[in-house]
Order: structure tokens, then C-alpha cells, then sequence
């Protein structure tokens, strides 16, 4: 396939906002970053995405919009067009220069074992606001044919890995609301699955307990002092020993060991159990000999040092190898978008579990 460019959309499990950003690739390398944008979710956005989470639980059928879902997929919609607009009009970018956007959307319910997915976000609408193709609904095919549906990353992680000339046997970590690995091997043979928490945990603690959307510059996590049985209570979670492919939903894990903790404590405490279940996880995947880290969780340095003192390997962030760390996902659905008009799989054995290398996505003309 020639070279495009493309748009990436990206809102994450921790629902601060959404990621797009600029790149031209033709599917297999990434030829250029281009510019990025981050629109933040006002607090009444989050709040009727929150209770989008609660009442997706009850889904059967992954295309139904009961109640407030319906609401939520509007405002999805219309923010990531928003997005997008901006974007384009910030840096005077024509659409028509624009080949593909590719839309993640919302993830609101993810249980792969039930083979269901559901991610909001209606990409037909947003195509014909933009006047834009748009690839979306990523993850739909690989549940369906009994994968994990997630990580869909990885591929995207290789491209990098090896653009940099990265040697050894190197992990990229995302650390969003959930934390998930990429390791990918010296000969690059890829595995890759979610680890863990990632920043939900925390997230949530600050909301409840001060108000704040998230511990910023993790300065609450290194005021305080981790709580060494309240850790082991966290890790003896019997889903820390499964083999991958594995992959988690937002609310998997509860804070209430946290609970009696102070604040300080609590937030230390949860920064060292996304920490340690990261470390678990790759040494699960085979270990490695440096850890690239990306996602918000990049901005904590309270779960970077532990992580680096758990796994006793190089943690950098994407930031140190001239990548993103907050657009790294972004850029990665505008080239999952690019692999699926190319007709390249984006998700395989060894990262879902699919039972072959599988595309995914939808596609919606203007």
C-alpha cells in the first residue's frame, strides 16, 4: 500500500479525554509523526461516561444503546469530531490530505470470555461529519472468534522497536486505567497482554478522596509510604498467575484493601501494585533487558521507580526514544486503520489469543 496520512483517535479506560494525532505510514513502517491534540472530557462528559460503565454490565447484545449509553455515544461522537476539527484546523491540514481516521471509541464492557466487547462511538456518524473514511470497531472480530480483543497495540509497539534499533529483548509498557506489556523479543517474535492496573485505581482513590482526576506528577504516591500486607492482599489475586493471552476490563480490581489507609498511603500502595503486577507480567512474558514505558502512568514517577526496583531492568520512557508517551496510542489506531485498508492482520496468536493472524475493523465512508 502507498504511504497515507492518518488521523488517530484514542480514549482510554481512564476516560480523561481523547488522543488524536498525525502519521503517515503505509501499514508495516511509520514514515513520520505529525502533529497531536488532546481534548480533556468536562466533568459532566465523565459523569455520564461513568454511568455508561455501570450500565453496560448488563449488555447481551454489544450493539444495543439502552438509556443512558445512547447519550454517552453521542458525546463520544460529537468529542471525537471536535477532535479531530481542531486538529485539523489548528495546523491547516485539509481533510481531503487525510486518507483514514482511525476511531477506537469508548470502551464501555470488555468480557472476552462472554465474547463481548463494547466499545461506543458511532463511526458512520463521525465519517460523514468529517467528510473522512473511518476504520473503527477494532476489537469486535478477535472477541468474536474467541481472542482477547486486546492488547491490539503490539504490532504497533514492533514497527517502533525496530525503527529506533532497539536491541536485546525489549517491553513496552502502557500504563493507562489498565496496564498492559509488549515484549517484544530480540529475533521480534511478539507476546503481549494486560498486566494489571494501571492508573484506574489511583484515578478513582483521588476522585473519592480529594476531588482531583488523577495523582498528578504521582506527587500523593510519594508522599506516602506503601503498605507492605496491603500489597501482598492486592498481588495474591489468583489472575496474576494466569497465562496469557489475557486481558482485563476497567473495574477487574477492587481499592477496598486501600480503604482504611490514608490517602498518601492508599495512593503508594496502589502505585506499587501496578508496579509489581507489571514486573510479574513480564517476567511472565520471558523478562527483558529494558522497559519502555508510555500511557499516563508515564508521568508517575512514584510506579516508574518501583517498577524499575521490582523488575531490576533499564526503565525509560517512550519520551527517550523520540516517541510519545501520551499519543503512542493514538498514533497506533491510525496505523491499525492503515493495516486494515492494507488487508494486514492487527491481531495474532501470540497477542490476543485469535486463533490466527486477524484484521479488524470497520470500515465507514463519508
Amino acid at each position: 500500500m502507498r504511504r497515507i496520512v492518518a488521523v488517530g483517535l484514542m480514549s482510554g479506560t481512564s476516560m480523561d479525554g481523547i488522543d488524536a494525532a498525525l502519521i503517515a505510514t503505509d501499514g508495516e513502517d511509520v514514515e513520520a509523526f505529525g502533529p497531536t491534540a488532546f481534548r480533556p472530557y468536562s466533568e459532566d462528559e465523565r459523569a455520564v461516561l461513568r454511568a455508561a460503565l455501570a450500565a453496560a454490565t448488563t449488555l447481551t447484545d454489544r450493539t444495543a444503546r439502552p438509556g443512558v449509553l445512547a447519550e454517552a455515544e453521542r458525546i463520544v461522537t460529537d468529542a471525537h469530531a471536535e477532535t479531530v476539527e481542531h486538529l485539523l484546523a489548528r495546523e491547516d491540514v485539509d481533510a481531503v490530505r487525510v486518507s483514514l481516521v482511525g476511531f477506537h471509541g469508548q470502551t464501555v464492557f470488555h468480557a472476552p470470555a462472554r465474547r463481548l466487547t463494547v466499545q461506543i462511538g458511532d463511526g458512520a456518524a463521525l465519517a460523514k461529519r468529517l467528510g473522512i473514511p473511518v476504520v473503527h470497531d477494532f476489537r469486535a472480530a478477535d472477541v468474536a472468534a474467541g481472542g482477547q480483543g486486546a492488547p491490539l497495540v503490539p504490532i504497533f509497539h514492533r514497527a517502533l522497536v525496530r525503527a529506533a534499533g532497539l536491541s536485546g529483548d525489549v517491553a513496552v509498557v502502557n500504563i493507562g486505567g489498565v496496564a498492559n506489556v509488549t515484549r517484544v523479543a530480540a529475533d521480534g517474535s511478539l507476546i503481549a497482554f494486560d498486566t494489571g492496573p494501571g492508573n484506574a485505581l489511583i484515578d478513582d482513590l483521588m476522585r473519592e478522596r480529594t476531588g482531583a482526576a488523577m495523582d498528578r506528577d504521582g506527587l500523593m504516591s510519594l508522599s506516602g509510604q506503601v503498605q507492605a500486607q496491603t500489597l501482598a492482599e492486592l498481588i495474591a489475586d489468583p489472575w496474576f498467575d494466569l497465562k496469557p493471552p489475557k486481558s482485563l476490563d476497567r473495574d477487574a480490581f477492587s481499592r477496598a484493601p486501600v480503604a482504611r489507609l490514608s490517602t498518601a498511603d492508599a495512593a503508594a500502595t496502589l502505585a506499587a501494585f501496578t508496579a509489581e503486577s507489571i514486573a510479574r507480567g513480564i517476567a511472565l512474558a520471558g523478562g527483558a533487558d529494558r522497559i519502555v514505558v508510555c500511557g499516563g502512568g508515564a508521568h508517575n514517577p512514584a510506579i516508574l521507580r518501583q517498577l524499575a526496583a521490582m523488575s531490576r531492568a533499564d526503565v525509560t520512557t517512550a519520551d527517550a526514544h523520540g516517541w510519545s508517551v501520551d499519543f503512542i496510542e493514538a498514533q497506533a489506531f491510525a496505523y491499525l486503520a492503515a493495516r486494515n485498508r492494507a488487508g494486514l492482520p492487527i491481531s495474532f496468536p501470540e497477542t490476543t489469543g485469535c486463533p490466527e493472524p486477524m484484521s479488524g475493523g470497520v470500515l465507514s465512508l463519508p
